[in-house]
């Protein structure tokens, strides 16, 4: 079931390779309805109660090099897999565009479900490049103004972090004999590597990683790639693709160096701070509202880092205070953990939303940039209105999806960081006073000329738009029915850090 997920999309790219001119549109849209509709089938069929991986698809591939095909789902792998299904025809729903560029998107929604379900480090390597390289020629090639700078940006930065990614596996192959993530994770628990290769490991491993969510200071190629892609673009790198660097720091760094990240932690925990503080600040600053959207993104995939950091630093302490009887340490690992795996699957909703949003604007305007517009509300008000709820939700206001995540990071990480947290908290609150800047240019005052004519939602965005609008509400509300999801991989892996 996993392998047709995998390769429908790539059966629909080869479909718009051949022919389809006409409409283009409507393969990707097909493919899109059958993945959600096997993703939603995979929700449908998964046991939420079992510890261990499901829909385990096992083949020799490599067998020279200990390389296979091996790919299964537990808790976290299948919220990744339903937001991929869901951010991708919302992305490819924001503006008719070329098959080629079809084409691209469908090679990269496979290579993230891919990277989402494979179980072996050379399985996931290949689906890890393989996204990547349709992304650099989405921007290449249909990106805006500067395209050729944010392009070679992002590839050069991926590439050289791929690469040092690579070396440090080799390195634990070579020490190790295996590249299976599970068999790897039984020997981090007593010290994966020793000495000077662990740490090389390590560190080839958290670059990686960290330019891949972006984690300060590896963030700077991250605001050129947002403003030049096309809107579908950028949604699917803000609300799909970052996360492939959070995943890759549960499913990787965390179980097989945690005795490095212990040591480490404040440092850590230093660079989370920073990375939600800092681009908070950058994003008061921008005029142009994708740069001031793709620096917010920055700010909120942070909270994900601090939660993760946290985790791992509680760990330290965890054990005695389990010997004492306590399990306070515990419940603040699994608030921490639970609100990370929300945040990544609340995020990848709003963020997509907030670039849809600005997609909008900057169709019917020609521009984006923050003054460009003002008193909107007085002719557009069902556009102002929902833009509203996802800024909002952006800020974590209870009742919508982005509050359920936040508090429960903030709660976790607190118990163990307290210093750190309290500094991040001044991040919410710039985050706050941009998203009220951002209201007051658009929404209100005088209607600018230029926007005399401006049209509200039409009926096809009203479409894109309320679903969405729903889900964060739905989430925001009663969000138990996406914790259920995780609930056991998150116990699973704080007894794992613990």
């Amino acid at each position: 079931m996993i392998t047709t997920l995998i390769l429908f999309p790539l059966f629909g790219a080869l479909l718009l390779s051949f022919g389809h001119e006409r409409k283009p549109h409507a393969v990707p849209l097909v493919c899109n309805i059958v993945s959600l509709s096997s993703a939603l089938l995979l929700w449908h069929r998964f046991d939420p109660t079992a510890a261990s991986l499901q829909f385990v698809e096992r083949h020799a591939w490599i067998p020279a090099i200990g390389a296979e095909y091996l790919v299964g789902i537990d808790g976290l792998s299948l919220l990744l897999v339903i937001l991929t299904s869901l951010v991708f025809p919302f992305a490819l729903l924001a503006r008719r565009m070329d098959q080629g560029f079809y084409a691209l998107m469908l090679v990269m929604q496979s290579a993230l479900y891919g990277t989402f379900t494979a179980q072996n480090f050379i399985l996931w390597f290949f689906f890890y490049e393989m996204s990547l390289i349709p992304a650099f020629l989405l921007i290449k090639i249909w990106g805006g103004q500067n395209r050729d700078r944010a392009a070679t940006k992002f590839f050069v930065y991926t590439f050289l972090g791929s690469v040092a990614m690579l070396l440090s596996f080799l390195g634990i192959y070579f020490a190790k004999g295996t590249f299976d993530f599970v068999e790897l994770a039984q020997l981090g628990k007593t010290g994966l590597l020793s000495g000077n290769l662990a740490w090389f490991a390590f560190a080839g491993i958290f670059l990686g990683l960290a330019v891949k969510v972006p984690l300060f200071p590896f963030h700077t190629w991250l605001p050129d790639a947002y403003e030049t892609a096309p809107v579908g673009v950028s949604m699917v790198l803000t609300g799909v693709l970052s996360k492939m660097g959070v995943y890759g720091f549960v499913r990787l760094l965390l179980p097989l160096f945690p005795n490095e990240i212990k040591v480490l932690a404040p440092w850590l925990l230093g660079l989370a701070v920073c990375s939600i503080v800092f681009a908070s600040l950058a994003a008061w600053a921008q005029s142009d509202l994708k740069r001031m959207v793709a620096y917010l993104s920055i700010n909120h995939l942070g909270y994900c880092m601090l939660g993760l950091f946290a985790v791992t630093a509680r760990a330290s302490s965890a054990g005695a205070a389990t010997a004492a009887g306590s399990t306070s340490s515990l419940i603040d690992m699994h608030a921490a953990l639970s609100g990370v795996f929300m945040q990544i699957f609340n995020h990848g909703i709003t963020a997509a939303a907030l670039f849809y949003y600005v997609g909008l604007l900057e169709q019917r305007r020609g521009l984006r940039g923050i003054n460009d517009f003002g008193g909107l509300m007085q002719r557009t008000p069902l556009l102002c209105g929902w833009m509203s709820v996802a800024m909002f939700s952006s800020l974590g206001l209870p009742g919508l999806n982005g509050f359920i995540g936040e508090f429960l990071i903030f709660k976790g990480s607190f118990a163990v960081a307290a210093s750190f947290t309290a500094v991040a908290v001044i991040g919410l609150l710039v985050t706050a006073i941009v998203f009220m800047r951002m209201m007051q240019s658009l929404f209100s005052g005088p209607l600018a000329e230029s926007c005399n004519a401006f049209p509200d939602l039409g009926r096809n965005e009203k479409w894109i738009v309320v679903p969405v609008t729903l889900l964060m509400f739905a989430i925001g509300i009663a969000p138990q029915f996406v914790f259920n999801i995780f609930n056991t991989t998150v116990i699973q892996m704080t007894r794992l850090f613990s």
